[in-house]
């Protein structure tokens, strides 16, 4: 894809009436922010970037700066625009937006740059003469505010066409948004939960891949709210009703062959397939911090609730860690993936995606075989037959998957110290803040935030 030049982002904003330009990105906290540029002033700023202050990447989801060495108040980045990613926002009138990555001022990446992070992953990719190709499956639930407190749209059934008339209105609306956006819709529908629905967009390589993820999230809830409405991408947005997940579907690509199919392998799959699954169990305790590093999202990864509590594989398996989708009829070679199903949109996607890149690489680079694949419910077996299998419970806590996070070597290093330390220090500060609260103070705080 071409990068348009500055001319040409100038043209477009001027055809469309774009005044205002936002220059996004995704924090540590998971949280997506950013600056507003007046589109007079894009040509300078698209050169030489937008000033913010190094301490933003020490800051949590609760707008509490936390002591990282580096990140106070003397020192300054840039957040320096791609202009591949450049986008007219639909729901917001007048405006665009664009990602950026976090320079130094001497103009060298950011070592704390979360894009940074999965542009040196899709590298590691690269040097293989591979590229992956991701796409996310996003729940949402959607709710009105009564009395201050979001309650749900309907309280419709799972696949129900009710629930699909009760959402048409906002839910068209966001599928009209992404299509104006150049966002392919793979499917939607109504999901378990009340208010709840589930949408998903075509796979995209990498860095587009997370890039897309980000503009996924910000149509959802702003569309929503242009319907009087708010969503909800939460994991666990109400204590009694379904969690929200944010499943990535991932494959592995050399040109425009899918490296992970095989007709003769097993479930069709090719032996890097299988050692990407091995990696990504291998350090999935500490992935997790990754994927699902809210407080919050502990309450949706229980046993028995389709969101997967163990770490296991298997063919179409919704209780298992990573599960092996049937392809579809006819197009088994373009449709062999894996999904990694203890992901969530509190997560940030680069983030989620590198460390996802990283622990399937380091399988292929161990010739890792992973542990015998699960056919039934994990939760059902004795603890001998999930010892036999090389099933265990993963982490239960976000305080615990943190912990694994540190103690995984190979998922630091990836990261790099400046990274991972300011990465660490944001989430368990989040971690000490909710879990010395009450669950009201959890689910509220949550809510509205992803």
């Amino acid at each position: 894809m071409s990068v348009p030049s500055i001319e040409e982002l100038l043209a477009a904003c001027h055809e469309a009436g774009v005044r205002l330009v936002r220059f996004l990105y995704c924090d540590n906290g998971g949280v997506v922010r950013g600056k507003v540029v007046p589109v007079e002033h894009l040509d300078a700023r698209v050169r030489t970037g937008v000033g913010l202050t190094v301490a933003m990447q020490a800051m949590n989801s609760l707008d509490q700066l936390q002591p990282v060495e580096g990140m106070g108040p003397v020192g300054e980045i840039r957040l320096v625009p791609d202009p591949a990613t450049f986008t007219i926002l639909p729901y917001a009138p007048r405006s665009a937006a664009m990602l950026v990555d976090h320079v130094r001022l001497d103009g060298e990446p950011y070592e704390a740059g979360p894009r940074q992070f999965l542009r040196r992953m899709a590298d590691r990719l690269a040097g293989r003469g591979l590229e992956a190709r991701l796409a996310v499956e996003n729940e949402f639930a959607l709710a009105r505010f009564v009395t201050d407190r979001p309650v749900p749209l309907d309280a419709t059934l799972c696949f129900s066409t009710s629930g699909m008339t009760a959402a048409a209105q906002p839910v068209d609306a966001i599928v009209a948004a992404l299509d104006a956006q150049g966002i392919e819709l793979a499917q939607y529908y109504p999901e378990l939960g009340h208010g709840q629905h589930e949408l998903s967009v075509q796979p995209r390589p990498t860095l587009a891949a997370a890039d897309t993820q980000v503009f996924v999230r910000e149509t959802i809830r702003s569309v929503a709210a242009a319907h009087g409405l708010v969503a909800s991408l939460a994991p666990k947005p109400w204590p009694d009703q379904a969690g929200n997940g944010a499943h990535i579907h991932f494959s592995v690509w050399e040109g425009e062959q899918n490296r992970f199919h095989d007709p003769a392998g097993r479930y069709g799959l090719s032996p890097l397939a299988e050692q990407f699954v091995a990696g990504i169990l291998d350090h999935l305790p500490g992935l997790l911090a990754l994927t699902a590093p809210s407080f919050n999202s502990f309450a949706r990864l229980q046993p028995q609730h389709w969101s997967s509590a163990y770490t296991c594989w298997g063919p179409d398996n919704r209780e298992a860690s990573v599960r092996v989708p049937s392809p579809f009829w006819g197009e088994e070679a373009a449709t062999t993936n894996l999904e990694f199903k203890p992901a969530d949109a509190s997560s940030n996607p680069y983030l989620a995606f590198g460390g996802l890149i990283a622990a399937g690489l380091d399988g292929v680079t161990r010739e890792l075989e992973p542990p015998p694949p699960v056919t039934v419910d994990p939760a059902t077996l004795s603890e001998g037959e999930r010892e036999a299998g090389r099933i265990v419970r993963y982490p239960e806590t976000l305080a615990a998957a943190l912990d694994a996070l540190e103690a995984d070597e190979m998922l630091m290093t990836a990261l790099g110290a400046p990274l991972a330390n300011s990465y660490l220090a944001v989430r368990r500060s989040e971690w000490d803040a909710y879990s010395a609260a009450d669950e009201e103070f959890a689910f509220t705080n949550h809510f509205a935030k992803y």
